[in-house]
């Protein structure tokens, strides 16, 4: 399973398709001049930690407070009856909160539940589950105290690959596909057929795309589910053009 923004879209998570689709999201950051790929990024917690922890902070109630769609149930139940793994460049955690077991996802950019010492202390990855940000709507800033490191007290930022970020640590999410990469692998020895359903994932980062074509190449069939890009380049595989939720519910129905 490879999925990318659309699926949590369908969830009523924010669509940041487009300076137009964030601002309507985050309309303070509208009068800012700011886009998604400009607040998303790593020098504002060290410029204007207050500015960065708002759209942050924010974003960590958002996702908490989400409940994943009915389609994640259907996947939830395919699982129970077949192996499957989840890759994804989703950095809500929608997934394990739907049910799926943490060993059995591959989050590629990280995850916002997770935060990271900014000096690099050597205090590993920690969980964000004790943290609350509390923001101003009509600022998008957060009021203090802000997230510290628990070992050196330094400032602290989610562990999530941000757009021209150097300081990501990439500890967990690399253990995370090296787990993956081994159950690929095991899968391919014991001669059994791949099936990759991919949803929600578009060509402006193409991370999820290409993990599911690479998956899907040598022993494989891609089924790409997307509203908007569904083609899949060669003929190799099928395209459906629907959203993520509809179509798995549909495809429950179909397979009972």
């Amino acid at each position: 399973m490879c999925a990318g923004a659309g699926m949590g879209v369908d969830s009523g998570l924010p669509d940041f398709r487009g300076p137009e689709g964030f601002w309507r999201a985050y309309p303070p950051y509208r009068a800012l001049g700011l886009r998604f790929e400009e607040i998303a990024d790593p020098v504002h917690f060290a410029a204007d930690p207050e500015l960065a922890w708002g759209f942050y902070g924010h974003r960590l109630g958002l996702y908490r407070s989400t409940v994943p769609h009915v389609g994640f149930g259907v996947l939830l139940k395919l699982a129970q009856r077949i192996p499957v793994r989840v890759f994804t460049s989703n950095v809500d955690g929608q997934f394990q909160r739907a049910g799926f077991p943490e060993e059995h996802v591959a989050e590629c950019h990280g995850s916002i539940h997770f935060l990271q010492c900014m000096v690099d202390c050597g205090q590993p990855v920690w969980s964000a589950d004790a943290v609350s940000v509390e923001v101003d709507p009509a600022t998008m800033r957060a009021a203090g105290p802000l997230p510290s490191c628990p070992e050196c007290g330094a400032p602290a930022r989610p562990n999530i690959l941000m757009f021209g970020d150097v300081d990501w640590i990439a500890d967990r999410s690399a253990d995370q596909m090296r787990a993956h990469n081994t159950w690929l692998r095991e899968l391919r020895a014991s001669g059994s057929r791949l099936a990759v359903v991919e949803l929600g994932a578009g060509t402006a980062l193409p991370t999820v795309r290409r993990e599911a074509e690479r998956a899907s190449a040598a022993s494989g069939a891609l089924v790409r589910i997307n509203p908007r890009e569904p083609d899949v380049r060669h003929g190799r595989g099928v395209s459906i053009a629907a959203p993520a939720a509809a179509t798995l519910l549909a495809l429950h129905e179909l397979l009972g």
